[in-house]
C-alpha cells in the first residue's frame, strides 16, 4: 500500500485535531477530485514499519482526537488488507481514538444481525459481484467501515459541489455515523 502524505495535526477532515492518512489509488476517478494525483496505486511513498510507527506516535498523543484515512479511496482493492490490518491495530490498541473514513463507495442499509455496513455494488456487473475475489473484496469493505466511528459516502460530484458542508465536497455525501448505524440497523447520520 502507497500513501502520500500523513497530516499531523488536521481540523479540516473530521471532528478535533486528527492525523490524516492520504492513501494512493483510487478507481472512482471523479470528476474534479482535489487529489487525482492519488489515483495511481503506485504514486507516493510505500506505507511500511517506519510510516505505521510515526502514525502510531502521532495517533498517540493526548490532544489527537484519531485518525482520518482519505486518499485516493482507503478501500481501494490494492488498499484493502493493509487498512484492515491497520483498522484492527488501533482498535485494539487505542480504542479510546475515532476513526473517520472516507470513500467513494456508497453505504445502501446496515445488517444489524451480523452488524455490517453494506455497499451499493450496482456499478459491478454481475459475473464480477459473484466473483469469489470480488465478494472477498466487499466483505474487507464491510469489515473496514463497521470498526470505524464516522464514514463519509458516495463519489465526489462536481455539479453538486458545495464548500459550506462540513466534512464534505459534494451534496450527494453523507456523513454517516456508524456505530450508532450499527446499534439502530439502519443508516444514521452524523450529527454536527
Amino acid at each position: 500500500m502507497n500513501y502520500w502524505k500523513i497530516d499531523k495535526e488536521d481540523v479540516c477532515n473530521g471532528e478535533g485535531l486528527r492525523v490524516t492518512l492520504w492513501l494512493s489509488g483510487c478507481s472512482h476517478k471523479c470528476r474534479g477530485c482535489q487529489n487525482p494525483q492519488t489515483w495511481d496505486e503506485n504514486s507516493g511513498i510505500l506505507f511500511d514499519e517506519s510510516s505505521k510507527e510515526e502514525l502510531f506516535r502521532e495517533l498517540d498523543k493526548d490532544y489527537i482526537s484519531g485518525l482520518t484515512l482519505s486518499g485516493g479511496d482507503p478501500l481501494f482493492e490494492e488498499n484493502l488488507d493493509d487498512v484492515l490490518d491497520l483498522v484492527n491495530e488501533i482498535r485494539l490498541s487505542l480504542p479510546q481514538k475515532s476513526i473517520w473514513l472516507y470513500t467513494g463507495y456508497k453505504v445502501i442499509s446496515v445488517d444489524s444481525e451480523y452488524k455490517r455496513i453494506i455497499f451499493d455494488r450496482s456499478d459491478e456487473d454481475l459475473i464480477q459481484q459473484f466473483s469469489f475475489e470480488s465478494v472477498i473484496n466487499h466483505n474487507k469493505r464491510m469489515d473496514i467501515a463497521s470498526m470505524c466511528n464516522v464514514l463519509i459516502d458516495g463519489q465526489y460530484i462536481d455539479s453538486q459541489r458545495d464548500i459550506t458542508l462540513p466534512y464534505r465536497g459534494s451534496k450527494n455525501q453523507r456523513l454517516i455515523d456508524v456505530q450508532k448505524s450499527l446499534q439502530k440497523g439502519e443508516i444514521a447520520l452524523w450529527q454536527i
